[in-house]
């Protein structure tokens, strides 16, 4: 196949609404990087301010518990240098500790441990030995301070906070001081009266010391994803989390004694101090957005009513006349801009000049077809007054050579006339229907065959594919088909099944081929031979065969010739000269068929 002249698919392309609305994003992109930046600078500003606010109160809101745990330690620290005296007076010695816890009402217990873990002085008077007792060996084997949590067991019914000091003298360690705070109170301390926060008391360790609420849910007001010796290497620090009964809230860690206890501050998120993006904040991050759409809503509202409207009318009305669709002499564009209305107006008298154009060339082209069916008309008038005129010299004439010979060509005439029959009454002057042409012509000439007596009856069948020609391929078709017929009936018989018949087609066979097929039934001997015409009248001339051969060069196609044991053929392939739109679009139309039996035996 030759170059494929089929065109190459469109790209698609962007309208004007999404070109205009990629510019104004490309000029409003500056503005809101920078609307962006300065509403980030500042949220970040505003989030520090909130981070320190928030510490602060966290660190207002656990100043009772600082003083308290505070407290403990400079007592612990203020014993720790009067046990090297005390030690060897346990009277006095207790009498120090018992004062220091009748001072200080948050203390339930003061004393003093020796290295071997044995009561020396204690503010209750019991000076047990503590080797024995189990879960004090971090407090009393550490050599430096240390806070924890003791149970009931120690000091009555109530859990103790316990602060252990070193006491050491000239570098040798002599043991602890041992202060116990009932953990009611410590909790007590936590206690702000603000109900937005939930405090509690940690050490580096990561273990609660004291909380607010000192029940079994006490560790729900934690972070969820983070432990409490992460946030005590942390330091003093604020960070939005979830709590660990999924809640968010803001954190705020501050030291409490520095590297050993802290305050953990659990706050309600609000939008003055809080850690979260409140309203005012997603509208400030949101407002160059809300910007962009109004931009490219109030644009397109603009262009849209100045321009997009009456170019859609535009080609509207384009559309409208390409289908062939008229009646623009009234359309108007309306309250369109100056530069639009040029071209709206040079449109519609471009469709003015060219209807006008249109009407004079329809004219001529009536006068034009007019002509030429006229001429059509009369020359298959002519012709057929010519068959007329053969046909009264055929009943004259004496000889049946003569009558054969003059009935042939009188088919031939007829041919002719048939196919300027078909011209004028065509719908257009420059294609021919194939198909009914042949029908017609096939049909008159088999009607009667040469009229011999005993000769059995033909069965004759068209098959035709519905083909335009152009008609100048016509006459040597048309005589083509007929000097096929005429051969077809001269040589046909009837076959081993008793059946005389002759089939003609006309079909196609590929994209731009047309093949006239013309069959005919053999008698046969009893050698299963053909067997050839026996009457004088049918001496071949050969002259059919040379027609024949000549309508097959004139058509440009190929003859194929093919005689078998009961059938003789005969196919000519040819292209036809011009193929049109309008012919192509009915290849894929069904094929009418007709089979017929003559009602006159030959």
């Amino acid at each position: 196949m030759k170059g494929d002249k089929t065109p190459a698919a469109r790209i698609p392309r962007l309208g004007l609404a999404p070109k205009l609305a990629l510019v104004l994003t490309v000029a409003i992109l500056p503005l809101g990087l920078i609307s962006l930046y300065q509403t980030s600078s500042v949220i970040a500003e505003r989030r520090a301010v909130s981070e320190a606010a928030l510490l602060e109160q966290t660190q207002i809101a656990s100043a009772r518990a600082q003083e308290l745990v505070r407290s403990a330690i400079s007592a612990a620290e203020a014993l720790a240098s009067a046990a090297i005296v005390l030690d060897e007076d346990v009277a006095t010695c207790d009498t120090v500790f018992t004062e220091t816890v009748r001072r200080t009402p948050d203390f339930v217990f003061a004393g003093f441990v020796n290295a071997e873990r044995a009561v020396i002085c204690a503010s209750n008077g019991d000076h047990r030995d503590l080797s024995d007792v189990g879960g004090l060996s971090t407090e009393f084997e550490s050599r430096s301070p240390e806070l924890s949590v003791l149970p009931q067991s120690f000091f009555g019914n109530s859990a103790t906070l316990s602060i252990t000091t070193p006491v050491i003298s000239e570098g040798e360690y002599l043991g602890k001081i041992w202060i116990a705070i009932p953990v009611d109170i410590a909790n007590a301390a936590l206690k702000t009266g603000i109900g937005q926060v939930e405090l509690a008391l940690f050490d580096s360790g990561g273990e609660v010391l004291a909380t607010e609420h000192f029940g079994d849910d006490r560790r729900n007001l934690l972070p969820r994803d983070l432990s409490l010796a992460d946030l005590a290497r942390g330091g003093r620090q604020s960070f939005p989390g979830i709590n660990r009964s999924d809640q968010p809230r803001d954190y705020a860690v501050v030291p409490i004694i520095q590297g050993r206890v802290f305050a953990l501050g659990s706050w309600k998120p609000q939008a003055n101090y809080g850690l979260f993006m409140g309203a005012e904040e997603t509208i400030a991050i949101f407002f160059p957005v809300v910007m962009w759409i109004v931009a490219l809503l109030v644009a397109y509202i603009g262009i849209h009513r100045l321009v997009i409207r009456h170019v859609r009318r535009l080609r509207h009305w384009m559309y409208l006349y390409s289908a062939g669709h008229g009646g623009l002499n009234n359309a108007r564009l309306d309250n369109a801009p100056p530069e639009i209305e040029v071209v709206a107006q040079a449109f519609l008298s471009m469709t003015h000049r060219i209807a006008r154009h249109e009407d004079r060339r329809r004219e001529d082209v009536d006068q034009i077809s007019t002509l030429f069916r006229e001429v059509h008309h009369r020359v298959k008038n002519n012709l057929q007054l010519i068959s007329s005129m053969m046909n009264m010299q055929i009943r004259n004439a004496s000889g049946n050579e003569t009558k054969r010979v003059l009935r042939r060509v009188q088919d031939r005439v007829m041919a002719l006339a048939s196919i300027h029959r078909h011209l004028y009454m065509s719908r257009k002057l420059a294609q021919i229907e194939a198909d009914s042409l042949l029908e017609d012509i096939i049909r008159q000439m088999i009607v009667v065959g040469p009229g011999k007596d005993g000769k059995e009856r033909i069965e004759f069948a068209t098959a035709f594919d519905r083909i335009t020609i152009d008609p100048e391929q016509s006459v040597p078709l048309t005589l083509l088909a007929t000097e096929a017929a005429m051969n077809a009936v001269k040589y046909c018989g009837p076959d081993e099944d008793g059946r005389t018949w002759i089939d003609v087609a006309l079909k196609r066979t590929g994209e731009t081929e047309i093949t006239l097929s013309v069959v005919n039934s053999l008698a046969l001997d009893a050698e299963g031979n053909p067997v050839p015409p026996s009457d004088a009248d049918y001496d071949s001339t050969g002259l059919g065969s040379k027609l024949i051969e000549s309508f097959a060069s004139q058509l440009g196609g190929t003859l194929e010739v093919d005689q078998r044991a009961d059938r003789f053929e005969l196919h000519v392939t040819f292209t036809p000269m011009e193929v049109d739109a309008e012919e192509k679009s009915r290849f894929d139309e069904d094929v009418y068929f007709s089979r017929e039996t003559p009602g006159a035996g030959l």
